[in-house]
């Protein structure tokens, strides 16, 4: 049986400022991707969080971001490899603590927003991640964007790596994402974003936005937590690829790990 990952980003939400609708998200996805408190989150957000992982049997893994709150971390930010490098261990470290308390570990690290686009074509802030990642602890999965400059630098580093894909995100034809300063960048029809997930786990191919088919050989699928209707989106998912007879299983069992 073919197995793939259904990941989504949560835990975004900050104080009195509440994003997306996890709980309803996590019930139909097997990874999460934990906001760590510099785009998005805080500690009562992170601890509840985790402990909805545990309840519903979701893999979590950590998704830091630049010092950004005010942007989402969706800005570039400037900062040297050592500050990013720093960045990226101190909320690997804060959210290890919470899975901890929970007896859940950490599987996984995808960087968020603008971190995430400037490591899948920056080799330095590439390197600069994955050295963080390394050095916390080598059994963490790298996840990137599939066939990116950021898989590449973290697998000759030594880690593990999980090849991404977005369901409801727009793609140019070389296989990048449509920046979301560009309308239509982020697909909100329910129809749509389902039919990209089962072309996805089915043949491993995504349209770019101008019909292109691009090639994609990925573990794992996202949705985004903060796109409207996630819930819904994600139980479109679940249910479509299940009725593929594709098993949803999160990444480090598609990587040939244990359930445990």
């Amino acid at each position: 049986m073919r197995l793939i990952d259904l990941n989504c980003d949560v835990g975004e939400s900050f104080g009195a400022f509440v994003k997306g609708c996890d709980r309803s998200v996590l019930q139909s996805v097997t990874s999460a991707n934990i906001a760590c408190g510099f785009h998005a989150g805080d500690p009562g957000v992170m601890q509840r969080t985790m402990a909805a992982c545990k309840e519903l049997g979701v893999s979590p893994g950590a998704h830091p971001g630049y010092p950004d709150v005010q942007g989402f971390g969706r800005r570039e930010i400037s900062a040297s490899p050592d500050e990013i490098e720093g960045y990226v261990l101190y909320q690997i470290g804060a959210l290890d603590a919470f899975a901890r308390t929970e007896g859940l570990r950490l599987r996984h690290v995808k960087p968020h927003g603008a971190l995430y686009n400037r490591a899948a074509k920056d080799e330095t802030v590439a390197e600069a991640i994955s050295r963080a990642v390394f050095r916390y602890d080598k059994d963490l999965i790298m996840v990137g964007l599939a066939s990116s400059l950021m898989l590449e630098v973290a697998r000759d580093m030594g880690l593990k790596i999980a090849a991404e894909a977005f369901a409801d995100r727009a793609y140019r034809p070389d296989g990048t994402l449509v920046p979301r300063t560009v309308e239509g960048s982020v697909i909100h029809d329910k129809d749509e974003v389902v039919a990209r997930a089962v072309k996805m786990a089915s043949e491993g191919v995504v349209l770019g936005v101008d019909g292109t088919p691009i090639k994609l050989d990925i573990t794992t699928i996202c949705l985004h937590g903060d796109t409207e209707g996630a819930a819904a989106l994600a139980k479109g998912i679940k249910e479509a690829i299940e009725a593929l007879g594709v098993g949803l299983v999160p990444m480090h069992v598609v990587l040939g790990g244990a359930e445990s």
